[in-house]
């Protein structure tokens, strides 16, 4: 790895991006309307680990990401990373599992987006499996065709779903329920010392953890931002400090907010957030208004799941170019798009969004390809901090974790701690949700881990063969 010694002064040639820009991008990559029921369902239990997911996982994950993308002049992200510290095939398993993430974590988003629909339009279909997946599949597939003609969100309009669709519901959540509170309301939890410290020698008490870092994911898809900003060394810290912020503010008191309104065995994890509105409207007398905020959430999540529709997807383009994948899957078409690997994608969405129909309940689907996205996500975490543990050791300078390598290594610590400790627990099912018997929760869930890991060992074969037979990536397919 190398360091650039005109880091600074390069920044001075570089696209300024605004700091209200800049923070609502970061935003926007973390923050979801999706992410609070599955939260919310673990009570007053959760104030614990929103903190705890803030300090082994937010931060580290922003500060770590955002230094590395200061040490790579041109390329950056997490497959060149893991292949600069690991070699080609770790770079090739961490953006399958970047990718896979995506791919896991789709389904559930749609069925967010659905369900809160049906919610809106026909309530009677917002619990139907059958609804969920003919919906989502006709949603995602008519994105990735309107992706296929290039059309894409600009940085103004991710600023302005943001803002609509995720800080403005949250923030409604927020101040109805504390009115809710001072108003003398029925409450579903009740916030005492005792009740905040969870009892953490039971396993079922971590997977708060799951959903917390489940919510808290993404950060690093905003941080590739970091070499387009003027002086980025001052500029992105202050940025990043007051992202973690609001994310810790609008994620952790909306969902105390549904948790203090709707009863945990109540809560759907894929209409919670409409559920907790509805009420809250309606004991204010403003159940109009319930209408006009889903409303807002719906346009939040659509721009979300444009947003990440083609980004991961990006990074199997680096890995096609290296020769892990047949440059058909290379290929973009005349708007610059890798329309076969959205196509293959879409295919891929398609059957695991199938997922629905093996759980005994709507929580309980919801809750393994939840968990199942997180699980994937840990895993390419683990080895990104791994990497930046090798990169900035030996780096001459640490160019925006305060502290310098000592910081660093700190820093990295503190990630793979919560990575690890959330990989072991999400092997564990929670009790509040019907998945079964644990034991087939188990087998499912591991199953499916496999299944999907499996081919990158076909991608090394494949490479490696190609090399052995000295057959040109184009001849093939």
């Amino acid at each position: 790895m190398t360091v650039p010694n005109n880091y600074v002064s390069a920044q001075q040639t570089k696209t300024n991006i605004h700091f209200f820009a800049l923070v609502m991008l970061m935003i926007g990559a973390v923050d979801s309307i999706r992410n609070i029921p599955s939260i919310a369902i673990f009570g007053q239990q959760l104030i614990f680990f929103v903190i705890a997911g803030a300090i082994f996982f937010l931060l580290p994950t922003g500060l770590i990401s955002a230094e590395l993308c200061t040490h790579f002049k041109e390329d950056s992200g997490i497959y060149r990373w893991s292949t600069t510290a690991f070699g080609h095939n770790l770079g090739a398993l961490a953006i399958w599992l970047q990718w896979l993430n995506a791919v896991v974590w789709f389904p559930t988003s749609l069925a967010a987006l659905t369900g809160t629909f049906a919610y809106l339009v026909f309530p009677q279909f917002a619990h139907n499996p059958s609804y969920l997946v003919i919906a989502s599949l006709s949603i995602y597939w008519a994105l990735t065709f309107l992706n296929l003609r290039g059309i894409r969100q600009s940085s103004r309009m991710a600023a302005l779903g943001t803002t609509l669709g995720i800080m403005i519901p949250m923030s409604i959540i927020i101040v109805l329920s504390f009115l809710w509170i001072a108003t003398g309301k029925p409450e579903a939890i009740h916030l005492t010392h005792k009740a905040l410290m969870p009892a953490l020698s039971h396993t079922g008490t971590w997977m708060s953890l799951t959903a917390v870092i489940m919510a808290f994911s993404g950060m690093e898809l905003a941080t590739v931002h970091v070499r387009r900003i003027r002086h980025a060394h001052v500029i992105f810290p202050k940025a990043l400090i007051v992202s973690i912020i609001i994310i810790l503010l609008t994620m952790g008191l909306s969902s105390l907010g549904v948790a203090i309104v709707i009863p945990h065995q109540d809560i759907v994890l894929v209409t919670g957030t409409v559920q907790a509105l509805s009420r809250l409207f309606t004991g204010f007398h403003m159940p109009w208004l319930t209408e006009v905020v889903t409303a807002l959430m719906l346009f939040g999540s659509l721009a979300a799941i444009i947003n990440w529709m083609i980004s991961p997807v990006n990074g199997l383009v680096q890995a096609a170019q290296d020769g892990y994948l047949p440059k058909f899957f290379a290929h973009e078409n005349k708007h610059g798009t890798p329309d076969r690997l959205l196509i293959l994608q879409a295919v891929i969405v398609s059957i695991v969004i199938g997922a629905f129909f093996v759980m005994p309940s709507i929580n309980g689907s919801y809750w393994l390809l939840l968990d199942m996205s997180i699980e994937l996500y840990v895993m390419m975490y683990i080895l990104m901090f791994c990497a930046a543990l090798k990169h900035l050791m030996t780096a001459r300078k640490i160019n925006l974790i305060p502290g310098g390598k000592c910081g660093a290594f700190l820093i990295v610590l503190f990630g793979l701690i919560g990575s690890i400790t959330t990989f072991i627990v999400g092997f564990f099912p929670p009790q509040s949700i019907d998945v079964g018997t644990p034991e087939h929760y188990v087998v499912i869930f591991t199953t499916g881990l496999v299944a999907v890991i499996a081919p990158v060992i076909l991608l090394m074969l494949y490479k490696k063969f190609r090399r052995i037979q000295n057959v040109p990536s184009s001849l093939v397919f």
